[in-house]
């Protein structure tokens, strides 16, 4: 997929999802080959702009659309992350171990959250419906993850 290809799908899915014209965002690809996630945005949310960063160099997801359109959840997601961040900033001492427990299993919730309805909104509107699996390749398998465990036994 070209670059102009890719620009057609973002600018299809700002319209899409809502995005625009409530939030100015633009698009801008990622040439640094040290780089290592395939999308990412930066956000200023009291003017209501943001970038989506986009690795061409080497991305680990074969799907840029589905990449697309997850990063781009993640700003229709975006109030709700900065309410639920807040809260736990103001009910936890920073470091503790309440805030550290609080942050990861928020992260990824959120995670999984966007990630789901990235991949439902893909499945009904998208043209590559194909989802990636980059990210499994740098994983355990099944059997690994059981490797050095003592039985219960």
């Amino acid at each position: 997929m070209d670059r102009k290809d890719i620009t057609a799908l973002f600018e299809q899915y700002i319209k899409k999802l809502r995005i625009t014209p409530s939030w100015d965002i633009r698009l801008e690809f990622i040439e640094d080959p040290t780089w290592t996630k395939t999308g990412d945005f930066k956000i200023d949310c009291d003017d209501r702009k943001a970038i989506l960063f986009l690795n061409v160099i080497n991305p680990t997801q074969e799907n840029l659309e589905e990449v697309i359109v997850h990063e781009l959840m993640h700003i229709k997601m975006y109030p709700l992350d900065q309410v639920t961040e807040s809260l736990i900033v103001n009910c936890f001492e920073e470091g503790s171990a309440a805030s550290n427990f609080a942050y990861r299993q928020f992260f990824t919730t959120l995670e999984q959250t966007v990630e789901e309805l990235a991949k439902c909104f893909l499945l009904e509107f998208g043209d590559n419906k194909e989802l990636s699996y980059g990210r499994c390749n740098k994983n355990k398998s099944f059997n690994e993850l059981y490797d050095g465990l003592n039985n219960i036994e």
